[in-house]
């Protein structure tokens, strides 16, 4: 008789711990152990702007050149860049840092880019960088890019950041807001 109400209470146990996994209720996502709202600015050469140009495309398709991006949807076209990064959405703000690396079209459909960069920090503030990697697609409101690692006051760090276009004048000038959420911190 004891040994059925113990598998009876064994039951009613695993009963209960599989109801409570499979009751649907979302885990409980960690808080970032560091949050950076940021943004950069991308000049992009055209022919004219060398002075002010943050950026250059270094390759492009046969049918493009290097000055103009390419149609359809600028497939094709590796960019290089050297951009400022400051606290706000005001290009003359003073920089804390620079954006440093690449994005190329990569999809002849719909405009997306890969990125590859890293967020070069040279302030009292803030020492080391951020690196970056990911697809963009551009026409969503926000996107996810993976934080893949940093060195400094970021070494080893990992996470996401959300982008978001704040800006764009044509194929000039574009600004991104950056919202780096940074999950390990060392």
């Amino acid at each position: 008789m004891a040994a059925t109400e113990l598998v009876s209470a064994l039951l009613l146990f695993l009963l209960i711990c599989s109801s409570d996994i499979s009751s649907g209720e979302k885990t409980r996502r960690p808080q970032p152990c560091k949050r950076l709202v940021l943004y950069f600015h991308d000049i992009l050469y055209n022919g004219k702007n060398a002075q002010n140009a943050t950026s250059a495309i270094v390759a492009s398709p046969a049918w493009g050149d290097k000055t103009t991006l390419a149609v359809p949807n600028r497939f094709g076209d590796v960019v290089v860049f050297d951009d400022p990064v400051t606290l706000d959405n005001n290009f003359r703000s003073a920089p804390v840092g620079r954006a440093q690396g690449f994005y190329l079209y990569d999809k002849k459909e719909i405009l997306t880019a890969w990125f590859g960069f890293s967020f070069v920090f040279n302030s009292t503030r803030l020492k080391g960088a951020i690196n970056f990697a990911g697809a963009d697609d551009i026409m969503k409101n926000t996107r996810d890019l993976s934080v893949v690692g940093g060195t400094g006051d970021f070494f080893m760090t990992r996470g996401i950041a959300t982008l978001m276009t704040d800006a764009f004048e044509d194929d000039r000038y574009f600004r991104l807001r950056v919202d780096v959420k940074l999950y390990e911190c060392y």
